[in-house]
C-alpha cells in the first residue's frame, strides 16, 4: 500500500451522496464541482469494508451492543497516536460529534447559560448552543498576517461574563490549528481559575500534518481532566461518516451519568451494529493506512498552495497544520459576501463553503476540502485560475 491508493477518482453520483447529489439543491447548479462538505472523495479503507462484509456474512442484524475489542481498538488507538491513556469506563457513544455537542448541552448546561465558541469556528457549534436556548459568548480568534491565534484577553472577558462552557475546536476547523501545548494550558487555567467546563472536539486529531503533534486536551490538563470532555471519531480519518458512530470520553463520574442519562432519555444509545464494526477494524489496522492518507493530504496542500501563489493578491491560501479543509482568504477581490459566492459558482463552478457560514470573521472566506484525487484538484484549480485571470 503507498500514496498511490489515493490517486483516483471514484464517481460518486447516484450513490445518494450529500456532496455530489445535491448540487442542484445546494449551488443550482449540475455540474458545480462540490469541495465542501468534510468527507472525502478517497474509498474507505479495505480492511474496514472487509470486516462490514464478514460480519454481514451473519444474516441476523439484530440489538447488538459494543464488544470488549470495540473499547480496546479506542484505547490503544489514542495511547499510540496521542499519548493519551483512556479508560474503558471513560468511553461514552453517540451517533456523531454533532448529536454529541447538543446531547452535552443539554446534559451539563441549563437554559440561558452562556457557552463560549471561537468563531470563525465549525458553523454546528452555534447550533448547539442557540437551537437548546443557551447563550453565545463569542471569543474571536485573532487573525494577523494570514495567521490565527487565541485572544487570550477577551477569553478571560468573556469567562468573567459567567460562562459555564466553553467548546474548543481541536485541532481548528477551518482555520486548520494545531493548538500547542501553552495555548492549551492557557485556556485550562483560565477555564479553571472560573471553574468552566470544556468541551473538546478533537474529531480531527487524527489528521494532524507531519512538523505538527495532536495534544489532547485531557491529557494536556491531566489537574483539570475531570471538567474536559473530549469528542473523537474515526468518520473524518477513515471516510465513515455515514457509519455514523463517535466517542465522548469523560473521566468525571457524575458528568458522564448525566451524559448517558440524556443519550438514553432520546433513546440512541444504542448505534448500530456495522458502526461499531468499521470503527474498531478503522482503529486495529488503520495506522499504515492513515500515514500514507497523510502524505497524500500534503502534497495536495503544497500543490494547492503552488498553484494559487500567483494570485495571492486576490487569494491567500491560510497556512494549514491538521485537516483536509484549506481556509481561503479572498478580502483581496474587494466583493461582498453575495459577489463571491455567485464568482466561485457561476465563474469558477465550485462549491465551496461560504465562510460566512463560520460566524464572525468569516466574511470574504470560503473552505475547500482538498481530499480527493490530484486529478480532481487540478480540475479545480484550473476553473479557479481561469476565473481569477478573467476577474483581473
Amino acid at each position: 500500500m503507498d500514496s498511490k491508493l489515493f490517486d483516483f477518482t471514484l464517481d460518486r453520483t447516484n450513490t445518494s451522496s450529500v456532496k455530489w447529489d445535491l448540487r442542484k439543491d445546494l449551488y443550482n447548479k449540475e455540474d458545480v464541482l462540490p469541495m465542501w462538505v468534510a468527507d472525502m472523495d478517497f474509498a474507505t479503507p479495505n480492511f474496514i469494508i472487509d470486516a462490514i462484509k464478514q460480519r454481514l456474512s451473519h444474516p441476523v442484524l439484530g440489538y447488538s451492543f459494543r464488544s470488549e475489542s470495540y473499547f480496546q481498538s479506542i484505547i490503544n488507538w489514542q495511547k499510540k497516536q496521542h499519548n493519551w491513556e483512556i479508560k474503558k469506563e471513560w468511553i461514552c457513544f453517540s451517533p456523531g460529534v454533532v448529536p454529541a455537542l447538543n446531547m452535552l448541552v443539554l446534559a451539563l448546561t441549563n437554559e440561558n447559560d452562556k457557552i463560549i465558541i471561537q468563531p470563525p469556528v465549525y458553523p454546528p457549534f452555534f447550533d448547539a448552543v442557540k437551537n437548546n436556548n443557551r447563550k453565545l459568548l463569542l471569543n474571536q480568534l485573532n487573525y494577523e498576517d494570514g495567521k490565527y491565534s487565541i485572544n487570550f484577553k477577551d477569553l478571560k472577558e468573556k469567562i468573567a461574563l459567567g460562562a459555564k462552557m466553553l467548546i474548543l475546536s481541536n485541532p481548528h476547523n477551518p482555520c486548520g490549528r494545531v493548538w500547542k501545548k501553552e495555548e492549551l494550558i492557557s485556556i485550562i487555567e483560565l477555564c479553571k481559575e472560573n471553574d468552566v467546563l470544556i468541551l473538546s472536539d478533537e474529531i480531527h486529531c487524527d489528521l494532524v500534518l507531519s512538523n505538527f503533534k495532536h495534544q489532547a486536551l485531557a491529557f494536556v490538563g491531566k489537574e483539570y481532566s475531570d471538567h474536559i470532555i473530549t469528542a473523537i471519531a474515526p468518520s473524518k480519518t477513515f471516510n465513515i461518516a455515514g457509519m455514523a458512530s463517535s466517542s465522548v470520553i469523560i473521566s468525571n463520574e457524575e458528568l458522564r451519568k448525566k451524559y448517558e442519562n440524556t443519550l438514553e432519555t432520546i433513546h440512541v444509545g444504542m448505534g448500530n451494529v456495522l458502526g461499531a464494526v468499521a470503527s474498531e477494524a478503522a482503529y486495529t489496522l488503520g495506522e499504515l493506512w492513515l500515514e500514507h492518507l497523510i502524505n497524500y493530504l500534503s502534497s495536495n496542500i503544497s500543490y494547492t498552495n503552488e498553484r494559487l501563489a500567483p494570485y495571492q493578491k486576490l487569494v491567500k491560501v491560510i497556512p494549514t497544520e491538521a485537516t483536509y479543509l484549506l481556509w481561503l482568504d479572498f478580502n483581496g477581490m474587494r466583493l461582498t459576501d453575495a459577489e463571491l459566492s455567485d464568482f466561485l459558482i457561476q465563474k469558477a463552478n465550485l462549491g465551496l463553503n461560504k465562510g460566512t457560514d463560520f460566524g464572525s470573521g468569516g466574511s470574504g472566506f470560503a473552505r475547500m476540502n482538498i481530499a480527493c484525487s490530484k486529478e480532481t484538484l487540478v480540475h479545480a484549480l484550473n476553473q479557479l485560475e481561469v476565473a481569477l485571470k478573467e476577474f483581473n
